[in-house]
């Protein structure tokens, strides 16, 4: 049977050029969690179903992206360039296990402290004396607390799952980032934090509006719990020849720079947040609607010096 690749000393009949195409449409149509990376673990090439899942993005780093170690590592070596075909274990072995319990226990904890301060107060309500309409206000708050923890886990659930079609099409972005902060407007008025938006009437990012909504709303959300007494918000858009860029930036109280790396992830609060009402995953539901878009998501800013979300989309 005749190879699959040739490797002819010229390129006369374009051959190499050929051949590089075929190899690079075989990563991106293969059924498994594929990915290809260059000597220093950045992504080079994944598989469709590697972007999907895991948000596999050309640059990324293999550690950001793979959670444990791949399930099989090729390296090899084309014109002195090391690279290495990664495979990485679907649903079904241990690193998803291991993942999936992990994140069964996460959920479990998060729901662990509303349930019992629900309890609490329920039994309180029940004592001679008690201060009723108060007591079932602070039950209700932990029923709300408990049913958005139940609804960004399903949501997060149902994107991963690939039955949210997140990139459908482009919308423009300042009528769905002024209506989120016209809704948000009065929290932010009672945590004392200004939002505002920056945006031209003409740019679009490359997301349904539901999901557009759905990210500016958690960005925004994010700021209204964290940034501090006195911080103003604000959620920008702008375009580049590179790209659309969707900012989400306050001038608050900031974060721990060691923190910055880990604020995507799901359930991580650093120290100085861990003790507030928030679910954990607003941010991780960020990041996975943009890099399913085809987008970057990444954290900047510092103790002092609020913190900026920042999403790219390059251009297609």
């Amino acid at each position: 049977m005749a190879p699959l690749f040739r490797r002819p000393s010229r390129d006369r009949d374009g051959s190499l050029r050929i051949a590089a195409e075929r190899g690079r449409l075989l990563v991106e149509a293969s059924p498994e969690l594929v990915l290809v990376v260059d000597e220093d673990e950045r992504v080079i090439a994944a598989s469709g179903r590697a972007r999907r899942e895991l948000g596999a993005q050309d640059g990324a780093n293999l550690a950001d992206v793979v959670v444990g170690s791949p399930a099989l590592r090729i390296p090899y070596e084309v014109k002195g360039r090391r690279e290495s075909l990664v495979y990485v274990t679907g649903p079904g072995g241990p690193p998803y296990d291991e993942l999936r319990t992990a994140f069964t226990a996460a959920v479990s904890h998060e729901l662990r402290t509303p349930v019992a301060r629900l309890l609490a107060l329920l039994e309180t309500a029940q004592l001679p004396g008690a201060a009723v309409g108060k007591l079932l206000e602070q039950a209700r708050s932990q029923v709300d607390e408990i049913r958005e923890l139940v609804d960004d886990v399903l949501f997060l659930s149902e994107l991963e799952t690939g039955r949210e079609v997140v990139a459908l099409r482009a919308t423009r972005a300042r009528p769905i980032l002024e209506g989120v902060v016209e809704r948000f407007a009065e929290r932010g008025h009672r945590a004392d934090v200004t939002l505002r938006v920056e945006a031209d009437a003409e740019v679009e990012v490359p997301l349904r509006p539901r999901m557009l909504r759905v990210v500016a709303e958690n960005l925004a959300t994010n700021a209204i719990r964290y940034a501090g007494l006195g911080a103003t918000f604000t959620l920008a858009v702008e375009r580049s020849d590179a790209g659309v860029v969707l900012r989400a930036r306050d001038d608050g109280v900031g974060v721990d720079e060691e923190d910055l790396p880990r604020l995507f992830e799901r359930f991580y609060r650093g120290d100085r947040v861990r003790a507030s009402r928030g679910t954990g995953l607003g941010l991780a539901i960020v990041k996975h609607v943009v890099t399913s878009a085809g987008g970057t998501v990444e954290a900047r800013g510092g103790p002092g010096r609020g913190l900026e979300i920042r999403c790219f989309f390059p251009s297609s």
